[in-house]
């Protein structure tokens, strides 16, 4: 899995009908892209992320390279 800042994260909900949370990855730790990513939520929490199989990155159109701004 590969991101930058300004992606969006989706993490998607465990058992059915559990809700999905989606945030923006403020963050980049991760040598080119790679996670652990800090990641704002669309509930207001940041927190520091490190991606399972139910989440999925979607990449925003920006520019720049997937580093980290510290």
């Amino acid at each position: 899995m590969q991101a930058a800042v300004g992606d969006r994260l989706h993490v998607h909900g465990k058992v059915v009908g559990q809700a999905e949370h989606a945030g923006e990855i403020v963050e980049v730790h991760g040598a080119e892209g790679a996670p652990p990513y800090l990641v704002r939520f669309d509930d207001g929490h940041t927190r520091l992320v490190f991606p399972g199989p139910d989440a999925v990155v979607e990449h925003l159109a920006h520019s720049g390279s997937p580093r980290s701004r510290r």
